[in-house]
């Protein structure tokens, strides 16, 4: 199968992650009578961020955004290590059939990328789904997966704008694979990129990373960064808890590589 590098140009493939689970789940809650009575595409409308795959929470570097925005427009966020995808904010076209969503980008004049959901419920807090991606160059299929079972959560924050700016803080949790239990700080610019400083006595240096990028899209935080040309890619994810009165919370779920799971938490003070 024929391997994507960004997602802005693979654009439907937000919706879904590739994970060794696989199965169905069922789903027993109901939606209210008011909710039902509401066409899909006016339920759809707003930010989505993936909560389960087949049944089980889904860890916060699996984790994609997806906002739809009419009937017809939608875009999405992802960062994927293992494809190397990048995706912020990536735009993608919409035909909703019933209850079936098929969402199309085109990633040059060749190549294609569709996808196809099936919403087996949805209400004004959850949806659940099941999806088929598909890749084609010139009109013949090239590559593409599929998935049995995913539910998708409503984001009402969207802290994209609020992080902008200079924090100071440090892991809060007893575990995290990421973090030291130091101090850190990091500036957040508006362009998209950021700068982390280490400390040295008591003064604060510009680590001059070769790459230092990062998106927040709803609550979903996404960095990555090389210390040098040459080094090789590293990469972080974080759920924005809430961002009030200077200080900034994050968490996350994180996956053991024995697949047992802990939460991770870091808190934040803005710097003045």
């Amino acid at each position: 199968m024929k391997q994507t590098k960004n997602w802005a140009l693979t654009a439907t493939r937000t919706l879904v992650f590739t994970m060794v689970l696989c199965g169905a789940s069922v789903f027993t809650a109901c939606s209210s009578d008011d909710d039902k009575e509401k066409p899909l595409s006016e339920k759809l409308l707003g930010k989505w961020m993936t909560s389960e795959l087949a049944g089980k929470p889904c860890p916060t570097n699996y984790k994609a955004v997806i906002t739809f925005l009419s009937a017809t427009e939608a875009y999405g966020s992802l960062s994927d290590i293992l494809s190397e995808s990048w995706n912020s904010h990536a735009t993608a076209t919409v035909v909703i059939d019933g209850n079936k969503v098929t969402l199309t980008a085109k990633e040059n004049e060749h190549i294609t990328h569709v996808t196809k959901v099936d919403i087996s419920r949805i209400t004004d807090k959850n949806m659940w789904l099941s999806s088929d991606w598909r890749v084609y160059e010139d009109g013949v299929e090239i590559g593409g997966e599929a998935w049995n079972s995913e539910c998708y959560e409503r984001i009402s924050n969207d802290y994209e704008k609020d992080i902008i700016g200079t924090w100071e803080g440090k892991v809060t949790s007893q575990e995290d694979e990421h973090t030291d239990g130091e101090m850190h700080r990091w500036e957040y610019k508006a362009n998209g990129t950021y700068v982390y400083y280490n400390k040295s006595g008591d003064q604060w240096v510009n680590s001059n990373d070769a790459l230092a990028e990062y998106f927040v899209d709803g609550t979903l935080l996404c960095t990555r960064w090389k210390k040098t040309q040459d080094s090789k890619e590293l990469r972080e994810w974080w759920e924005i808890e809430s961002i009030k009165d200077g200080k900034m919370k994050w968490t996350a779920l994180r996956m053991r590589e024995d697949g047992s799971t802990y939460t991770a938490t870091f808190e934040m003070t803005k710097v003045k």
